[in-house]
């Protein structure tokens, strides 16, 4: 991972960059003025350059210009867009991009600088990412980034969050990315244990199947049972003694998908190893907290299980008893994630009872469809709430359109052999989900979020800091949002 340090000058850099902003309608792109500003002579051969390479200072934009013999050696220009957050961050993945065959490169922010350099940092490191399990091709040469700004010890917290924030959404890509043949709920609960090592105020707890099978959690029992590797549920806990309020996550952790007994058709299945991107989301955003030590108590718990077809599969038509007794009928065993979310909520809400819960799920396709590839969908019945963690995955960079939860479709979770029917084929598939997963968060109702985050959890392109492959959709937002609560 790239090594990013501040520092209050150039050293003589053997590359150096600039950051270009839009001009007008009666005006050309012009630099943006840095602190310190860079020599009299880079500051006149780069202005020069400007309308020779054609820049227009849309974020994202690179051009280099070689001074053979000169300091710096190389120039680079790069578009910063309007100057916020989202334009640096963008900037910030293009120019990872762009210097990979770089070793180090120096980076002139503006003055003042927190807002350049968070949505720098994460930029970089980010767009940077690459997820391989073979060595050929190496590793991009980039190794270091000095960033230039006028107070570098006042902006050591800025790097420090934006470092973690990165970090954790890499840990999640790479968990996400990581192939099924790897990774089974006995692996992924290792890893957060290895994670959770490196900070000592953690407490985690992982029930195994018979743990499971003890304490009545037949959700997560019923999807995990076809395979041979047993379901887990991993309880990881931040406690820090300031806490004032206590958040609950849940995350859906479907190691692998086969749709069961209901077998998905291939093409479906191809990606299935990332039905367990939000419990990888919400076990990354707590490590995150942890490790910026946010006043905030939150435990996260993941139900962990492997969806396969098996003579000990359960079957469409079965009855599934939950945790605190509800039963569910399902006639989709494709329809696997809310049954092991159901779990997790209602054991969240008689024995944690949180003063907030969210859940992050990748619970059906039904959310591309209403929203595409980078939007999830967001349910609650709290408006203040949704509108809080809406504003705070929109600040992160990530995105979320609310979605509403119709009284009139409740009707459609009705069963005439259980309490709930957990997969009727009745349309609107994101809707009714997060209706079955409400009848699951008890007096917790108007303190509970769902986000159905399929979509955004994959990306088939590079696109600004996305690669392709896993985002780590969630962890930034949830951050930034754990980080408003006290």
């Amino acid at each position: 991972m790239l090594a990013i340090r501040l520092v209050p000058g150039p050293d003589r850099p053997d590359t150096l960059v600039l950051p270009v902003q839009p001009g007008g309608p009666d005006r050309p792109a012009a630099l943006v003025p840095t602190a310190p500003p860079p020599g009299d002579e880079v500051r006149a051969e780069a202005t020069a350059l400007l309308p020779v390479a054609r820049l227009t200072g849309e974020a994202g934009e690179v051009r280099e210009h070689l001074r053979p013999g000169g300091t710096p050696a190389r120039l680079v220009l790069l578009g910063v867009g309007a100057g916020d957050e989202p334009d640096w961050r963008r900037a910030g993945a293009a120019l990872a991009r762009a210097g990979k065959d770089e070793t180090r490169i120096t980076v002139a922010l503006p003055p003042g600088g927190a807002v350049a350099l968070r949505g720098l940092v994460e930029g970089l490191l980010l767009g940077s990412y690459r997820f391989r399990m073979t060595e050929a091709g190496g590793a991009p040469a980039l190794a270091e980034v000095d960033v230039v700004v006028d107070d570098p010890d006042g902006l050591a917290a800025v790097l420090a969050t934006a470092r973690t924030t990165a970090e954790m959404t890499r840990l999640a890509r790479d968990l996400t990315n990581t192939p099924s043949s790897v990774k089974n709920p006995e692996w992924f609960a290792g890893q957060v244990a290895a994670a959770a090592a490196d900070h000592p105020d953690l407490h985690l707890r992982v029930r195994e199947p018979e743990e499971l099978a003890a304490e009545g959690f037949g959700g997560i029992l019923a999807v995990g049972g076809g395979s041979a590797s047993g379901p887990r549920l991993v309880e990881l806990d931040w406690r820090p003694a300031d806490a004032r309020t206590h958040v609950v996550l849940v995350g859906k952790g479907i190691t692998f998908d086969t749709g069961g007994i209901s077998i998905k058709p291939v093409p479906a299945m191809k990606l299935m190893r990332k039905d367990m991107a939000g419990a990888a989301a919400v076990i990354s955003a707590t490590l995150g907290a942890a490790a910026l030590r946010l006043p905030v108590r939150v435990t996260t718990l993941a139900p962990l299980a492997e969806n396969m077809v098996s003579g000990a599969a359960f079957r469409p038509g079965d009855v599934i008893r939950h945790y605190g007794g509800t039963t569910s009928e399902t006639t989709n065993s494709d329809a696997e994630g809310r049954l092991v979310l159901a779990d997790a909520l209602a054991y969240a809400v008689r024995e944690l009872k949180p003063d907030l819960l969210v859940d992050l799920a990748t619970l059906t396709g039904a959310n591309a469809v209403a929203l595409g590839k980078r939007h999830g969908a967001l349910y609650s019945d709290n408006d203040q709430l949704a509108a809080d963690l809406l504003a705070a995955i929109e600040a992160a960079g990530e995105r979320a359109w609310r979605m509403p939860l119709p009284a009139d479709y409740v009707e459609y979770l009705g069963s005439d052999i259980a309490d709930l029917h957990s997969s009727p084929d009745r349309g609107a598939g994101s809707v009714v989900a997060a209706l079955f997963l409400r009848e699951f968060t008890g007096d917790l109702r108007d303190r509970w979020v769902h986000v159905d985050m399929s979509a955004p959890s994959w990306s088939d392109d590079v696109h600004a800091e996305l690669t392709k492959g896993a985002t780590g959709w969630g962890v930034r937002g949830l951050l930034r949002w754990l980080a408003t609560l006290r």
